[in-house]
C-alpha cells in the first residue's frame, strides 16, 4: 500500500499567505498542517507497513521539497515527488502520479484537511473495495458530498451540489483497495475531456468516483470523529482553535524558553521557543511560532507564524505570517502574508 498527498494547488482562497508558503506547510499549534495528516496517518503505516509516501505539489522550490523528504525519513518511509505545474484539478494532480499506480492499494489524503479516526485497522479489510471517509455537516453545498444506502454504500457523489441532496460531507480521504482501476478513470476523464460543470478549467476526482461507481465499482462511506478543515482563513482559524483545545487538555503548549513579562496568557494558546511577550494579553485560541516579538498588544483566535514583530496591535481572526512586522491600534482582521510590513 501507498499514500498519496495532492498539495499542488495555489490556494487561492488562502491568499495573501499562499504567496509564499503552501497551505500545507503553514504552522498550527508548533507543527503543520502537513506533518499533521502524516502523523494522523501513522496508524495506517505502521499496520500496513507503508513504505512509500507520494507527494504531488507545484513549483513551490527546493526548500518545500527538502521539508518533504525529512518529513518521509521521520516517518521512515520514503518519499516519491511528481508535479502539477498547472493546477487543472484534483483528478488531473492525481493523474501525474500515475506511474505509481500500478494497482497495489492506496490512500490519498488531501493536505487541507485533518481528521482524528483510531479505526483504520478494522475499516480496511479485504471485504471491502473503496472507502470514502465522510462527516456529516452544516453547509453541504461547499463541499462534495455522497448519499448513501441503509449499509452506507454510497448510491452517488456530487461535487458541491447548489440545493440539498445529503450532509454527508467527503472529508479528502479515500482508500482504494486497485489503484490502475483510479488510473485508468483518471485517465479516461482527461482524454474525455470532461470538466467540472462549475469551474469548467478542472478535472474533479468527485466525477471520477462518480463514474468508477456507475460501472460497478463500490464504494463504503466510513464517518470519522474529528474532522478539521483548513480549505479558507476562516476555516483554518476555527479548525486551529479545535486542535489547541484538544492538545491543551493532555500537554502544555508553551514553549518553557518563552519570555512573558507583565503580560496575560488565556489559555488555551501555542507559543513556540524564543518568543518573546510584553505588556500584551494573549488568547485564547493563539498559535505564534518561534523567535516572535509581541509588545503592547491583545491577541486572541489567531495564528502567528516564526519571527514576526507584533506591537500596539489589537488583532481578532488574524493571520500574520513568518518575518513579518505589524504595527498597528484599531481592532482589525488581519491577513498579513509572509515578509510584509504594516505600520
Amino acid at each position: 500500500m501507498k499514500i498519496i498527498i495532492p498539495m499542488a494547488g495555489k490556494g487561492s482562497r488562502f491568499l495573501p499567505h499562499t504567496l509564499n508558503t503552501p497551505k500545507a506547510l503553514i504552522s498550527i499549534g508548533g507543527k503543520t498542517i502537513l506533518r499533521r495528516l502524516v502523523e494522523s496517518l501513522s496508524k495506517i503505516i505502521q499496520i500496513f507497513s507503508i513504505e512509500e509516501i507520494i507527494f504531488i505539489i507545484g513549483n513551490f522550490g527546493n526548500d518545500v521539497e527538502k521539508q518533504l523528504i525529512k518529513l518521509s525519513h521521520d516517518m521512515s518511509v520514503n518519499p516519491v515527488i511528481y508535479y502539477q505545474i498547472i493546477p487543472l484539478g484534483t483528478a488531473d494532480a492525481l493523474l501525474k502520479a500515475k506511474n505509481s499506480l500500478t494497482g497495489e492499494p492506496i490512500i490519498v489524503a488531501f493536505s487541507d484537511s485533518l481528521f482524528y479516526h483510531d479505526s483504520f485497522d478494522k475499516e480496511i479489510t479485504d471485504q471491502v473495495d473503496n472507502i470514502i471517509w465522510t462527516k456529516k455537516v452544516k453547509n453541504p453545498h461547499l463541499f462534495g458530498i455522497v448519499k448513501c444506502d441503509s449499509s452506507g454504500i454510497i448510491t452517488n457523489f456530487i461535487e458541491k451540489p447548489n440545493n440539498y441532496v445529503s450532509n454527508i460531507a467527503i472529508v479528502g480521504l479515500y482508500y482504494f483497495n486497485n489503484s490502475f482501476l483510479l488510473k485508468k478513470e483518471l485517465q479516461s476523464m482527461l482524454d474525455h475531456n470532461i470538466k467540472n460543470k462549475k469551474n469548467k478549467e478542472e478535472y474533479q476526482l468527485t466525477s471520477v468516483l462518480e463514474n468508477m461507481r456507475k460501472k460497478g465499482e463500490k464504494f463504503t462511506s466510513k464517518q470519522v470523529k474529528e474532522w478539521m478543515d483548513f480549505g479558507n482563513k476562516k476555516r483554518t482559524i476555527y479548525s486551529n482553535s479545535k486542535i489547541l483545545s484538544r492538545e491543551s487538555k493532555n500537554s502544555e503548549l508553551i514553549h518553557r524558553k518563552v519570555v512573558i513579562k507583565n503580560s496575560l496568557i488565556i489559555k488555551p494558546c501555542s507559543i513556540e521557543e524564543n518568543t518573546n511577550i510584553e505588556n500584551s494579553i494573549i488568547g485564547p485560541y493563539v498559535s505564534i511560532g518561534k523567535y516572535t516579538k509581541i509588545k503592547n498588544s491583545n491577541i486572541k483566535k489567531s495564528l502567528i507564524q516564526d519571527y514576526t514583530t507584533i506591537q500596539h496591535a489589537n488583532l481578532n481572526h488574524s493571520i500574520i505570517g513568518s518575518h513579518s512586522t505589524y504595527i498597528g491600534e484599531k481592532s482589525k482582521k488581519v491577513s498579513l502574508s509572509d515578509y510584509s510590513v504594516f505600520k
